[in-house]
């Protein structure tokens, strides 16, 4: 019964100390103005964060995660293999941001900024002048599958 416990305590000491060890990704979202200065009041829970192993098998090749309400994120060990990821992220009215980062025996940290797209000028299509005029800002559009 002794060497049980102490096998036991072994066992979950070397988890413990594994996990530690354990390759992931963490990091942060923040979504910024044309000035990129942070912007206050910015909805950052829910944003998905992708993962993409470049250097993997496909059945290993991504994963994603939603953000927190202060915008951060981490994927643990038990998704995050060792290799080469392209980390990406976007939001309707914003740029995509992406980095490449090289996960190997530690975790890895990495911080995206979306910045907001500019304004379009115009906002309905009566009264405009030119076909300039008539371009739609791709973050204003909310396009809805078709209904069945």
């Amino acid at each position: 019964m002794i060497i049980s416990k102490r096998a036991t305590a072994t066992a979950v000491l070397c988890a413990l100390l594994l996990g530690g060890c354990s390759a992931g990704i963490s990091g942060s979202v923040r979504m910024v103005d044309r000035n990129n200065k942070p912007i206050a009041d910015a909805p950052l829970e829910g944003i998905v964060v992708n993962m993409i192993n470049t250097s993997s098998s496909v059945e290993r090749a991504s994963t994603s995660v939603k953000t927190d309400k202060k915008g951060r994120f981490e994927a643990g060990a038990d998704k995050i293999k060792p290799g080469v990821y392209k980390v990406e992220v976007s939001e309707p009215g914003y740029v995509a941001a992406s980095k490449t980062i090289e996960v190997k025996e530690s975790s890895r940290s990495v911080d995206l900024d979306l910045k907001q797209l500019p304004k379009g000028g115009a906002q309905s299509y009566r009264g405009m002048k030119s076909d300039k005029d008539k371009i739609i800002n791709p973050g204003e559009v909310n396009i809805q599958p078709p209904s069945m």
